[in-house]
């Protein structure tokens, strides 16, 4: 099994919806894990639009980086840009660091209708990416 971490500054909202689909998509080929710089909580927007592709991530937990400092990472993971230019030194000389950097829906402002079409997008990015890490490197 790979040991699989999803780095972001506040672990609460792209970081956890990578999670849940890396878990969904790889869960009998690797141990999934998210953390950020920061913690920062649950998004609840994160939540409700996840659910509405199928996936419970309510039982998630926000965690900081610093708890997973005994894990062997196969895969890195950034999903923002803060996280990939501040996150401290991550000890894995054999781990395959990746970023991209996801269009971060909880800053987004608008009526309620617009919200929920920001996250959307964002979840639909970052489906797409595990989709294809999943199929490229698992």
């Amino acid at each position: 099994m790979k040991n699989i971490l999803v780095l972001c500054t506040g672990n609460s909202c792209r970081s956890q919806m990578a999670h849940g689909y890396l878990n969904q998509l790889a869960s009998e080929k690797a141990h999934i894990y998210s953390a950020g710089i920061e913690t920062h909580g649950l998004n609840p927007g994160a939540l409700a639009t996840m659910a509405k592709d199928g996936l419970d991530i309510s039982h998630h937990t926000s965690n900081n980086v610093a708890e997973y400092d005994q894990i062997d990472w196969d895969f890195i993971i950034t999903v923002c840009d803060h996280a990939n230019e501040n996150c401290p030194y991550i000890a894995a000389p054999n781990a395959i660091r990746l970023h991209h950097n996801f269009y971060d829906p909880s800053k987004f402002v608008g009526t309620a209708d617009e919200t929920e079409a920001a996250f959307a997008k964002a979840r639909n990015e970052i489906k797409a990416y595990c989709t294809a890490f999943v199929k490229e490197h698992l």
